[in-house]
């Protein structure tokens, strides 16, 4: 869940993640779309179903047990080096350098290049005493002290290693990225109810997931609901909530109750267009 994602927005999706699958079994026993309902808001959401793939072969093929060794556990569907090397080492003792975008930062400064092969470098940092310690060590000094910008440097305890700070190149690694062109869209999404039911419709950016459906021919919208922005990427959405009726939906449409919503997983511009009919 911390992947791409901060710890605050993760921390009550993973409470209520461990309260509806407590083991490995429980959550390799689960659909997919209860899976995904958990995880709905978190976004990057091949991690869900790769996290239930993962939990599914260990039960079949691990007997339950999570893997013990670097490669068993890097084999997993949806572990990269990465996390591989963190839950080994900080688990297991196992030593293997984890590199994070932290750790890049640090690297890149205490060798002042943008260049440098941050595996290795990474790779001779490490305490093969302690890997777990290290590890975390170094992702802690990227995150609270070689900050991304206006570093911390009268407070780090390798400032007299640091090559880019002895050269006043800090505040210049890592090379900033190039920002891609902020693309603007305008969506209109439809309420349209049946009784106790919503209709939605398939999401079409996310599989497995459910939307409220855009304007579609046969459609006749009505009166405005609410205006809410949406940014996907370097997309920015301004979506517009319409109750609308309709003797048809579009292809793949569906009938719910929607005092069940919560049970399947809807996409999150369906949560803040539905979030309309409360205010």
């Amino acid at each position: 869940m911390l992947q791409q994602t901060r710890v605050a927005a993760a921390i009550p999706y993973y409470k209520r993640f461990l309260e509806r699958f407590p083991d490995i079994a429980t959550l390799a026993g689960a659909s997919e779309t209860e899976v995904l309902a958990l995880w709905s808001g978190l976004g990057y959401y091949s991690r869900a179903r790769k996290l239930r793939e993962a939990a599914q072969e260990i039960v079949e093929a691990g007997g339950g047990e999570f893997p013990r060794e670097y490669g068993a556990i890097r084999a997993l569907p949806g572990i990269g080096d990465y996390t591989a090397a963190a839950v080994s080492s900080i688990a297991f003792g196992l030593p293997h350098a984890a590199i994070d975008g932290n750790v890049r930062r640090v690297v890149m400064r205490l060798t002042n290049s943008a260049d440098a092969d941050v595996a290795r470098e990474a790779d001779q940092l490490l305490d093969r005493k302690n890997p777990g310690r290290s590890n975390q060590a170094l992702m802690e000094l990227g995150a609270v002290i070689c900050l991304p910008r206006a570093a911390l440097c009268e407070a780090c305890p390798v400032a007299s290693h640091c090559a880019a700070l002895q050269n006043g190149t800090v505040d210049k690694l890592p090379p900033p990225r190039v920002k891609s062109e902020t693309i603007r869209r305008e969506r209109t999404l439809l309420v349209i109810r049946r009784g106790e039911r919503i209709m939605l419709s398939p999401c079409t950016r996310l599989e497995g997931f459910w939307d409220l459906p855009d304007a579609f021919p046969g459609a006749r919208p009505g009166a405005v609901l609410g205006v809410f922005r949406h940014t996907i990427t370097n997309s920015r959405y301004r979506c517009e909530v319409r109750e609308a009726t309709a003797d048809r939906g579009p292809r793949g449409a569906r009938w719910f109750s929607s005092g069940r919503l919560h049970e399947i997983a809807l996409s999150t511009t369906a949560k803040k267009a539905l979030r309309c009919l409360r205010d």
